[in-house]
């Protein structure tokens, strides 16, 4: 498995973000091939952390495609400045709930 975070600083509006990324993003991204989980989380102070698991890698790099075009199209007024990604290869997991 692969994880990707993308780092988000600046967020002027974080629920409206929340909400938007709720209703338009995590349709998408449970729809691609390879998804495994998705987490928003609230950082605070405008900094929102998007947290994605795919099965290989090559699906998470798709991710971090659809995510850039899809908040470029729908949160443009509410982000402050480009996310910082980071993927990398899942090599401990421990859960409640393996997937």
């Amino acid at each position: 498995m692969y994880t990707t975070v993308r780092k988000y600083e600046g967020v002027t509006n974080p629920q409206e973000a929340s909400r938007k990324v709720q209703e338009g993003f995590v349709p998408l991204i449970s729809a691609m091939p390879g998804f495994v989980e998705y987490q928003w989380v609230d950082l605070g102070q405008g900094v929102m952390l998007s947290i994605s698991v795919f099965d290989v890698l090559g699906h998470a790099i798709e991710s971090n495609q659809a995510a850039a075009g899809w908040v470029a199209k729908n949160l443009p007024s509410v982000m402050g400045q480009p996310c910082r990604i980071e993927s990398g290869r899942v090599v401990v997991r421990n859960s409640s709930k393996q997937a």
